[in-house]
């Protein structure tokens, strides 16, 4: 149950600050601000529940950076 609370939200998110931001004249054009949207959420914004953190903090071996 507390996962789909989490991904309730993430749902959420995606209607409030992508989706529904503006309006979109082409589906190029709204795949190319979720690649936008997507970048900036998990890597600048931040979470509480990461103690103010973007996710991109949790990643212990984000892709090209192989150690």
């Amino acid at each position: 149950p507390q996962t789909n609370g989490k991904v309730e939200r993430f749902n959420r998110t995606l209607l409030d600050e992508w989706a529904y931001l503006r309006p979109y004249t082409t589906n190029q054009e709204r795949t190319e601000a979720l690649t936008d949207f997507l970048h900036t959420y998990n890597h600048h914004r931040c979470h509480t529940a990461l103690g103010g953190h973007p996710p991109i903090t949790r990643v212990n071996n984000p892709a090209g950076q192989y150690t």
